[in-house]
């Protein structure tokens, strides 16, 4: 029974400490006047996925979420309310548990470099969810930009930053899961 509740403990703190994390992590901002910043979240989004695994990488982001939902000002530049759900940023917040899913998913190959490539990819299919998620619902609440005008800003603005602040996540993200592994935190 210790050590189930030991572990169970032991997960909890993980995934409250990585939801802090992520609250920190969204301060790093660049307001637009889009209404959309430039920010790091992805990275951790992908970090979170990556060291946690998809299940506890997906609840850690969603506790995130719920506590920014309710009011605490831990989503980007301090904002958070149910509000910022509902706005031009809302789809982007709303596609992260499917990125920390994605990011978490282990691929098991006898190559270590295979797995590592595997790995990637399934975290940039992940922020390319968020991405095209962020911008339907962005197209949705203006009328100044089309989905298709707000994929091509995005391209130049955002996607190849995201690309590669996802991969440097599971680069990072990895290193810090297997010495986690190594010193029997995980």
């Amino acid at each position: 029974m210790n050590s189930i509740s030991y572990t169970s403990t032991k997960s909890l703190t993980l995934m409250g400490v990585s939801a802090a994390v992520l609250a920190v992590i969204s301060q790093i901002a660049i307001p637009l006047p889009t209404g959309v910043p430039i920010t790091i979240q992805v990275f951790g989004i992908a970090l979170v996925g990556t060291i946690l695994g998809w299940k506890q990488g997906c609840i850690a982001t969603l506790v995130y979420i719920l506590l920014g939902c309710v009011g605490l000002p831990i989503f980007s530049n301090f904002t958070g309310g149910l509000q910022c759900l509902t706005g031009m940023t809302g789809g982007y917040i709303l596609a992260w548990p499917v990125m920390a899913v994605l990011s978490g998913i282990r691929v098991k190959h006898p190559s270590p470099i295979i797995s590592l490539w595997f790995s990637i990819l399934l975290a940039v299919s992940g922020l390319m969810v968020v991405e095209l998620v962020g911008a339907f619902q962005w197209s949705l609440l203006t009328s100044e930009m089309s989905f298709g005008a707000i994929m091509a800003y995005s391209f130049v603005a955002f996607i190849p930053k995201d690309i590669i602040l996802t991969i440097l996540a599971v680069l990072v993200g990895t290193r810090i899961r297997q010495a986690l592994v190594k010193a029997g935190s995980l």
